[in-house]
């Protein structure tokens, strides 16, 4: 069994359904390779719901990617996630997982700071990840779904998402 402690986060000041969704550019990996890409460009091509999650090897990653494979999301739209992992790391993770998605790699943190979603690790000075998050956005980036956690760990509203997704497309 995991030891760990359910902490409460600070509030977020992040974008809300509704809103347009702030463009970035990072890399984006797939399985065979990464490049330079825009949110924006991502988007057009179609729904994406964009994930952001903890390091690649958490287990609240490995639960998460888990649970998005097993619903099927990215048969209906694009799933692309976003974590402070190297691109490196993010080539593992979907060897392993998160099948069909592309991953931003955003070491930095500066797109969860952003987005209001940047969460401090215990423990780590100066490291600095996504708190997981979720925001579901049509092809003009208007943000369709949002949540955000609130505590740590915590897990989205898969069938919220899957709701979300449904009336989307």
């Amino acid at each position: 069994m995991v030891d760990f402690e359910v902490v409460s986060l600070s509030e977020a000041d992040h974008p809300e359904e509704g809103d347009t969704a702030p463009d970035f550019t990072r890399p984006l990996v797939n399985e065979e390779y990464w490049e330079d890409t825009s949110l924006s460009a991502v988007v057009a091509e179609g729904p994406t719901l964009l994930a952001f999650h903890p390091m690649d090897g958490a287990f609240p990653t490995t639960y998460i990617w888990n649970e998005y494979d097993d619903r099927g999301f990215t048969e209906d739209v694009q799933v692309v996630g976003l974590s402070i992992s190297s691109p490196y790391e993010h080539k593992d993770l979907l060897a392993e997982r998160a099948e069909g998605a592309r991953l931003f790699s955003d070491p930095a943190g500066d797109v969860a700071e952003q987005y209001g979603i940047e969460h401090d690790l215990d423990g780590m000075t100066g490291v600095v990840e996504p708190r997981p998050a979720v925001f579901l956005l049509d092809d003009d980036r208007t943000i369709e779904y949002a949540w955000v956690a609130s505590e740590w760990p915590a897990f989205p509203e898969y069938d919220e998402i899957e709701a979300a997704i449904d009336a989307l497309v």
